[in-house]
Protein backbone atom coordinates (compact mmCIF):
# COMPACT_ATOMS: atom_id res chain seq x y z
CA UNK A 1 0.00 0.00 0.00
CA UNK A 2 1.50 3.56 -1.09
CA UNK A 3 1.53 6.00 1.99
CA UNK A 4 1.98 9.68 1.57
CA UNK A 5 3.07 11.36 4.66
CA UNK A 6 3.00 15.06 5.75
CA UNK A 7 3.35 15.69 8.99
CA UNK A 8 1.11 13.73 11.35
CA UNK A 9 -1.17 13.10 8.30
CA UNK A 10 -1.01 9.82 6.50
CA UNK A 11 -3.24 9.10 3.53
CA UNK A 12 -3.46 5.86 1.55
CA UNK A 13 -4.27 5.63 -2.05
CA UNK A 14 -7.19 2.99 -0.94
CA UNK A 15 -8.44 5.51 1.16
CA UNK A 16 -8.16 8.38 -1.10
CA UNK A 17 -10.24 6.27 -3.86
CA UNK A 18 -12.96 5.42 -1.19
CA UNK A 19 -13.52 8.43 0.20
CA UNK A 20 -13.52 10.43 -3.44
CA UNK A 21 -15.62 7.81 -5.16
CA UNK A 22 -18.40 8.18 -2.03
CA UNK A 23 -18.10 12.03 -2.73
CA UNK A 24 -18.05 12.11 -5.99
CA UNK A 25 -21.17 9.59 -5.98
CA UNK A 26 -23.01 11.38 -3.80
CA UNK A 27 -22.28 14.97 -4.93
CA UNK A 28 -23.20 13.86 -8.46
CA UNK A 29 -26.34 11.94 -7.63
CA UNK A 30 -27.60 14.83 -5.45
CA UNK A 31 -27.53 16.88 -8.99
CA UNK A 32 -28.28 14.32 -11.62
CA UNK A 33 -30.62 11.92 -10.02
CA UNK A 34 -32.13 13.49 -7.20
CA UNK A 35 -31.99 17.23 -8.55
CA UNK A 36 -34.61 16.70 -11.80
CA UNK A 37 -37.13 15.14 -8.92
CA UNK A 38 -37.10 17.90 -6.95
CA UNK A 39 -40.08 20.08 -7.72
CA UNK A 40 -42.14 16.29 -7.49
CA UNK A 41 -42.26 17.72 -3.37
CA UNK A 42 -44.13 20.40 -4.62
CA UNK A 43 -47.18 18.25 -5.55
CA UNK A 44 -46.97 15.59 -3.54
CA UNK A 45 -44.44 15.04 -0.55
CA UNK A 46 -45.28 11.52 -0.33
CA UNK A 47 -45.00 10.27 -3.70
CA UNK A 48 -41.31 12.52 -3.29
CA UNK A 49 -40.65 10.09 -0.61
CA UNK A 50 -41.21 6.93 -2.18
CA UNK A 51 -38.98 8.50 -5.69
CA UNK A 52 -36.56 9.93 -3.25
CA UNK A 53 -35.79 6.53 -0.66
CA UNK A 54 -35.27 4.16 -3.83
CA UNK A 55 -32.92 6.70 -5.68
CA UNK A 56 -30.42 7.39 -2.23
CA UNK A 57 -30.91 3.45 -1.83
CA UNK A 58 -28.65 3.41 -5.06
CA UNK A 59 -26.01 4.77 -3.09
CA UNK A 60 -25.77 3.12 -0.21
CA UNK A 61 -24.93 -0.18 -1.83
CA UNK A 62 -21.93 1.63 -2.88
CA UNK A 63 -19.82 1.81 0.11
CA UNK A 64 -20.92 -1.75 0.66
CA UNK A 65 -19.35 -2.66 -2.33
CA UNK A 66 -16.24 -1.12 -2.12
CA UNK A 67 -16.10 -2.14 1.45
CA UNK A 68 -16.89 -6.38 0.56
CA UNK A 69 -15.52 -6.39 -2.74
CA UNK A 70 -12.69 -3.88 -3.21
CA UNK A 71 -11.28 -3.70 0.38
CA UNK A 72 -12.45 -8.18 1.25
CA UNK A 73 -13.93 -6.51 4.55
CA UNK A 74 -16.24 -9.73 6.37
CA UNK A 75 -19.60 -9.27 8.10
CA UNK A 76 -20.59 -11.64 10.16
CA UNK A 77 -24.78 -11.58 11.28
CA UNK A 78 -25.93 -13.25 13.99
CA UNK A 79 -29.18 -13.49 16.37
CA UNK A 80 -32.72 -12.66 15.66
CA UNK A 81 -33.68 -11.50 11.71
CA UNK A 82 -35.54 -9.04 10.30
CA UNK A 83 -38.98 -8.95 9.27
CA UNK A 84 -38.29 -7.62 5.26
CA UNK A 85 -40.39 -4.43 5.00
CA UNK A 86 -41.43 -3.61 8.72
CA UNK A 87 -41.10 -0.47 10.47
CA UNK A 88 -38.75 -0.59 13.08
CA UNK A 89 -36.54 1.89 15.50
CA UNK A 90 -32.64 0.38 15.35
CA UNK A 91 -31.12 0.42 18.51
CA UNK A 92 -26.92 0.56 18.17
CA UNK A 93 -24.39 0.79 20.17
CA UNK A 94 -21.50 3.41 18.40
CA UNK A 95 -18.01 1.93 18.64
CA UNK A 96 -16.75 4.41 15.51
CA UNK A 97 -18.18 7.44 14.05
CA UNK A 98 -18.49 5.13 11.21
CA UNK A 99 -20.83 2.51 12.04
CA UNK A 100 -24.05 3.78 10.70
CA UNK A 101 -22.11 3.12 7.10
CA UNK A 102 -21.13 -0.24 8.25
CA UNK A 103 -24.27 -1.09 9.21
CA UNK A 104 -25.37 -0.98 5.60
CA UNK A 105 -23.77 -4.22 5.05
CA UNK A 106 -25.79 -5.94 7.62
CA UNK A 107 -28.96 -4.00 6.21
CA UNK A 108 -28.43 -4.55 2.58
CA UNK A 109 -29.06 -8.37 3.12
CA UNK A 110 -31.44 -8.39 5.84
CA UNK A 111 -33.62 -5.66 4.86
CA UNK A 112 -34.15 -2.83 2.61
CA UNK A 113 -32.34 0.22 2.37
CA UNK A 114 -34.64 2.38 1.03
CA UNK A 115 -36.46 1.85 4.59
CA UNK A 116 -33.77 3.32 6.21
CA UNK A 117 -33.55 7.03 8.60
CA UNK A 118 -30.89 7.66 10.53
CA UNK A 119 -31.01 10.28 13.81
CA UNK A 120 -27.66 12.73 13.65
CA UNK A 121 -26.13 15.67 14.09
CA UNK A 122 -26.95 18.47 12.43
CA UNK A 123 -23.61 19.60 11.16
CA UNK A 124 -23.30 16.90 8.95
CA UNK A 125 -26.05 18.44 6.50
CA UNK A 126 -23.44 21.08 5.38
CA UNK A 127 -21.10 18.86 3.84
CA UNK A 128 -21.30 19.28 0.04
CA UNK A 129 -22.66 15.88 -1.44
CA UNK A 130 -22.97 14.08 1.20
CA UNK A 131 -25.18 16.49 3.08
CA UNK A 132 -27.12 17.26 0.33
CA UNK A 133 -27.87 13.71 -0.10
CA UNK A 134 -28.95 13.23 3.68
CA UNK A 135 -31.18 16.45 3.17
CA UNK A 136 -33.07 14.65 0.45
CA UNK A 137 -33.08 11.55 2.54
CA UNK A 138 -35.15 13.22 5.05
CA UNK A 139 -32.68 11.98 7.93
CA UNK A 140 -33.70 13.54 11.18
CA UNK A 141 -30.89 16.14 11.92
CA UNK A 142 -30.11 17.24 15.68
CA UNK A 143 -28.32 20.11 17.39
CA UNK A 144 -28.39 18.11 20.76
CA UNK A 145 -30.47 20.62 22.37
CA UNK A 146 -33.43 18.96 23.49
CA UNK A 147 -35.65 22.25 23.40
CA UNK A 148 -34.93 22.47 20.03
CA UNK A 149 -34.82 18.72 19.03
CA UNK A 150 -38.03 18.01 20.53
CA UNK A 151 -40.47 20.35 18.22
CA UNK A 152 -38.39 19.10 14.89
CA UNK A 153 -38.79 15.42 16.17
CA UNK A 154 -42.14 15.49 16.84
CA UNK A 155 -42.77 17.40 12.87
CA UNK A 156 -40.74 14.45 11.47
CA UNK A 157 -41.83 11.76 13.15
CA UNK A 158 -45.54 13.22 13.13
CA UNK A 159 -44.55 13.41 8.65
CA UNK A 160 -43.69 9.74 8.31
CA UNK A 161 -46.75 8.63 10.27
CA UNK A 162 -49.19 10.73 8.03
CA UNK A 163 -47.70 9.62 4.79
CA UNK A 164 -47.13 5.93 5.81
CA UNK A 165 -43.77 5.38 4.61
CA UNK A 166 -42.50 2.70 5.93
CA UNK A 167 -39.07 3.26 7.93
CA UNK A 168 -36.51 2.22 10.25
CA UNK A 169 -35.24 4.55 11.95
CA UNK A 170 -31.15 4.11 13.02
CA UNK A 171 -30.34 6.16 16.79
CA UNK A 172 -27.28 6.10 18.69
CA UNK A 173 -28.47 6.25 22.30
CA UNK A 174 -25.37 6.64 23.58
CA UNK A 175 -25.14 10.34 21.89
CA UNK A 176 -21.32 9.84 20.14
CA UNK A 177 -18.84 7.30 19.59
CA UNK A 178 -16.64 5.51 21.93
CA UNK A 179 -13.27 7.17 22.82
CA UNK A 180 -11.26 7.75 25.99
CA UNK A 181 -12.60 11.07 26.64
CA UNK A 182 -16.34 10.22 25.68
CA UNK A 183 -15.68 6.95 28.01
CA UNK A 184 -14.41 9.47 30.51
CA UNK A 185 -17.39 11.73 30.67
CA UNK A 186 -19.55 8.21 31.08
CA UNK A 187 -17.94 7.18 33.96
CA UNK A 188 -18.56 10.57 35.77
CA UNK A 189 -21.95 10.17 34.83
CA UNK A 190 -22.11 6.88 36.21
CA UNK A 191 -19.96 7.84 39.08
CA UNK A 192 -22.66 10.58 39.79
CA UNK A 193 -25.45 8.50 39.41
CA UNK A 194 -24.26 5.26 41.12
CA UNK A 195 -24.16 3.13 38.58
CA UNK A 196 -21.88 1.00 37.30
CA UNK A 197 -19.24 2.03 34.45
CA UNK A 198 -18.71 0.35 31.25
CA UNK A 199 -14.96 -0.64 29.10
CA UNK A 200 -17.18 -1.54 25.65
CA UNK A 201 -19.95 0.96 25.64
CA UNK A 202 -20.99 4.32 27.58
CA UNK A 203 -24.21 4.96 29.28
CA UNK A 204 -27.12 5.26 27.00
CA UNK A 205 -29.02 8.78 26.69
CA UNK A 206 -32.85 7.41 27.14
CA UNK A 207 -34.99 11.01 26.64
CA UNK A 208 -34.36 11.03 22.77
CA UNK A 209 -35.22 7.14 22.55
CA UNK A 210 -38.32 6.84 24.49
CA UNK A 211 -39.65 10.13 22.88
CA UNK A 212 -39.22 8.76 19.45
CA UNK A 213 -40.68 5.28 20.48
CA UNK A 214 -43.31 6.74 21.89
CA UNK A 215 -44.53 8.80 18.92
CA UNK A 216 -43.34 6.16 16.06
CA UNK A 217 -45.93 3.93 18.22
CA UNK A 218 -48.92 6.72 19.09
CA UNK A 219 -48.83 7.06 15.05
CA UNK A 220 -49.54 3.35 14.61
CA UNK A 221 -46.01 3.67 12.87
CA UNK A 222 -44.10 0.85 14.36
CA UNK A 223 -43.38 -3.05 14.22
CA UNK A 224 -40.76 -3.78 16.40
CA UNK A 225 -37.23 -2.63 17.91
CA UNK A 226 -34.27 -3.88 16.59
CA UNK A 227 -31.40 -3.84 19.29
CA UNK A 228 -27.62 -4.21 17.46
CA UNK A 229 -24.31 -4.63 18.86
CA UNK A 230 -21.73 -4.49 16.69
CA UNK A 231 -18.13 -5.56 17.25
CA UNK A 232 -14.49 -5.60 15.37
CA UNK A 233 -12.93 -8.19 16.63
CA UNK A 234 -9.67 -6.38 14.55
CA UNK A 235 -8.86 -2.79 13.70
CA UNK A 236 -11.64 -0.40 12.87
CA UNK A 237 -11.61 3.14 11.40
CA UNK A 238 -12.55 5.46 14.26
CA UNK A 239 -12.70 8.62 12.39
CA UNK A 240 -12.97 9.46 8.86
CA UNK A 241 -9.51 10.21 8.91
CA UNK A 242 -8.90 7.10 9.55
CA UNK A 243 -10.49 5.82 6.23
CA UNK A 244 -8.69 8.44 4.66
CA UNK A 245 -5.09 6.72 6.13
CA UNK A 246 -6.87 3.73 4.67
CA UNK A 247 -7.45 1.81 7.80
CA UNK A 248 -10.70 -0.40 7.33
CA UNK A 249 -11.90 -3.37 9.35
CA UNK A 250 -11.19 -6.64 8.30
CA UNK A 251 -14.24 -8.10 9.92
CA UNK A 252 -17.38 -6.59 11.40
CA UNK A 253 -19.90 -8.64 13.28
CA UNK A 254 -23.29 -7.71 13.94
CA UNK A 255 -25.67 -9.24 16.79
CA UNK A 256 -28.96 -8.54 16.25
CA UNK A 257 -32.04 -8.58 19.15
CA UNK A 258 -35.68 -8.40 17.50
CA UNK A 259 -38.32 -6.75 20.01
CA UNK A 260 -41.45 -6.76 18.83
CA UNK A 261 -43.37 -3.49 19.44
CA UNK A 262 -46.50 -5.39 21.82
CA UNK A 263 -43.37 -6.57 23.53
CA UNK A 264 -41.74 -3.05 24.81
CA UNK A 265 -42.91 -0.84 28.20
CA UNK A 266 -45.66 1.36 27.94
CA UNK A 267 -44.70 3.62 30.94
CA UNK A 268 -42.09 6.13 29.63
CA UNK A 269 -39.63 4.94 33.08
CA UNK A 270 -39.94 1.77 32.26
CA UNK A 271 -39.19 2.41 28.91
CA UNK A 272 -35.92 4.21 29.64
CA UNK A 273 -35.06 1.10 32.74
CA UNK A 274 -35.56 -0.93 29.56
CA UNK A 275 -32.61 0.62 27.25
CA UNK A 276 -30.67 0.67 30.16
CA UNK A 277 -30.92 -3.13 30.76
CA UNK A 278 -30.06 -3.54 27.24
CA UNK A 279 -26.77 -1.28 27.38
CA UNK A 280 -25.93 -3.84 30.38
CA UNK A 281 -26.30 -6.33 28.46
CA UNK A 282 -24.13 -5.07 25.63
CA UNK A 283 -21.18 -4.19 27.72
CA UNK A 284 -21.39 -8.13 29.02
CA UNK A 285 -21.95 -8.99 25.58
CA UNK A 286 -19.57 -6.98 24.25
CA UNK A 287 -16.83 -8.25 26.60
CA UNK A 288 -17.03 -11.92 26.18
CA UNK A 289 -17.01 -11.07 22.05
CA UNK A 290 -13.66 -9.43 22.82
CA UNK A 291 -11.94 -12.40 24.78
CA UNK A 292 -13.63 -14.95 22.28
CA UNK A 293 -13.50 -12.51 18.62
CA UNK A 294 -17.20 -14.29 18.42
CA UNK A 295 -20.42 -13.46 19.64
CA UNK A 296 -21.66 -16.39 22.10
CA UNK A 297 -24.81 -17.24 19.82
CA UNK A 298 -22.28 -17.51 16.82
CA UNK A 299 -24.02 -20.84 15.46
CA UNK A 300 -27.48 -18.61 15.19
CA UNK A 301 -28.07 -18.04 11.74
CA UNK A 302 -29.73 -14.63 10.45
CA UNK A 303 -32.06 -15.57 7.73
CA UNK A 304 -31.34 -13.28 4.75
CA UNK A 305 -34.62 -11.95 2.53
CA UNK A 306 -31.29 -11.99 -0.39
CA UNK A 307 -29.45 -14.79 -1.26
CA UNK A 308 -25.35 -14.34 -1.42
CA UNK A 309 -25.82 -14.70 -4.92
CA UNK A 310 -28.12 -11.59 -5.03
CA UNK A 311 -26.60 -9.21 -2.69
CA UNK A 312 -22.92 -10.38 -5.14
CA UNK A 313 -24.94 -9.41 -8.16
CA UNK A 314 -26.04 -5.87 -6.37
CA UNK A 315 -22.49 -4.91 -5.01
CA UNK A 316 -21.62 -5.60 -8.78
CA UNK A 317 -23.92 -3.48 -10.62
CA UNK A 318 -23.46 -0.96 -8.00
CA UNK A 319 -19.62 -0.65 -8.76
CA UNK A 320 -20.37 -0.97 -12.31
CA UNK A 321 -22.55 1.74 -12.45
CA UNK A 322 -21.36 4.69 -9.72
CA UNK A 323 -18.13 4.04 -11.56
CA UNK A 324 -19.72 4.84 -14.76
CA UNK A 325 -21.86 7.69 -13.39
CA UNK A 326 -19.23 9.34 -12.06
CA UNK A 327 -16.99 9.34 -15.52
CA UNK A 328 -20.40 10.11 -17.27
CA UNK A 329 -20.57 13.34 -15.64
CA UNK A 330 -17.54 14.74 -15.83
CA UNK A 331 -17.55 13.50 -19.75
CA UNK A 332 -21.27 15.57 -19.91
CA UNK A 333 -20.24 18.38 -18.20
CA UNK A 334 -17.23 18.70 -20.05
CA UNK A 335 -18.65 18.36 -23.69
CA UNK A 336 -22.33 19.77 -23.12
CA UNK A 337 -23.15 23.54 -22.15
CA UNK A 338 -27.08 23.25 -20.97
CA UNK A 339 -25.80 20.53 -18.54
CA UNK A 340 -23.44 22.85 -17.04
CA UNK A 341 -25.91 25.53 -16.73
CA UNK A 342 -28.40 22.63 -15.30
CA UNK A 343 -25.40 21.39 -12.85
CA UNK A 344 -24.64 25.56 -11.80
CA UNK A 345 -28.67 25.77 -11.07
CA UNK A 346 -28.76 22.71 -8.83
CA UNK A 347 -25.94 23.36 -7.10
CA UNK A 348 -27.04 26.86 -6.25
CA UNK A 349 -29.79 25.61 -5.25
CA UNK A 350 -28.80 23.14 -2.61
CA UNK A 351 -26.34 26.28 -1.22
CA UNK A 352 -28.82 29.32 -1.07
CA UNK A 353 -31.64 26.78 0.16
CA UNK A 354 -29.25 25.71 3.01
CA UNK A 355 -28.96 29.49 4.47
CA UNK A 356 -32.55 30.37 3.50
CA UNK A 357 -34.43 27.58 4.79
CA UNK A 358 -32.05 25.27 6.96
CA UNK A 359 -32.21 22.01 4.30
CA UNK A 360 -34.01 20.50 2.15
CA UNK A 361 -35.87 17.98 4.34
CA UNK A 362 -37.40 21.17 6.66
CA UNK A 363 -38.78 22.34 2.66
CA UNK A 364 -40.27 19.30 2.10
CA UNK A 365 -41.91 19.38 5.80
CA UNK A 366 -43.39 22.69 4.80
CA UNK A 367 -44.43 21.35 1.67
CA UNK A 368 -46.30 18.46 3.56
CA UNK A 369 -47.95 20.43 6.34
CA UNK A 370 -49.33 23.20 3.43
CA UNK A 371 -51.02 20.37 1.61
CA UNK A 372 -52.34 18.59 4.95
CA UNK A 373 -53.88 22.44 6.25
CA UNK A 374 -54.95 22.74 2.12
CA UNK A 375 -56.97 19.02 2.98
CA UNK A 376 -58.11 19.80 6.10
CA UNK A 377 -60.27 23.10 5.19
CA UNK A 378 -60.49 26.40 6.58
CA UNK A 379 -63.70 25.07 8.75
CA UNK A 380 -61.49 22.29 10.77
CA UNK A 381 -59.53 22.70 13.89
CA UNK A 382 -56.53 21.01 14.61
CA UNK A 383 -56.81 18.55 17.68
Amino acid sequence: MLLLSEGMATVSVRGVYFILTLFLGSFFGSVFMLGPVLPVMLLSPAWYRWLTDRIVATWFTLPVALLELVFGVKVIITGDGFVPGERSVIIMNHRTRLDWMFLWCCLLRHSYLRLEKICLKAALKAVPGFGWAMQVASFIFIHRKWEEDQTHLTNMLEYFCDIRQPLQLLIFPEGTDLTANTRARSDEYAEKNGLPKYEYVLHPRTTGFTFIVEELRKGDNLDALHDITVAYPHSAPQTERHLLAGTFPRQIHFHVRRYPVCSLPEETAALQAWCQERWAEKEERLRAFYSSQRFDEADAVVPPCKSELRVTLIKVASLCYWNAFIAFSFLGLWLWMPLRIYFLVVLSFFLVQQKVMGGVELIELACHQRLKRMNDGPGKKKD
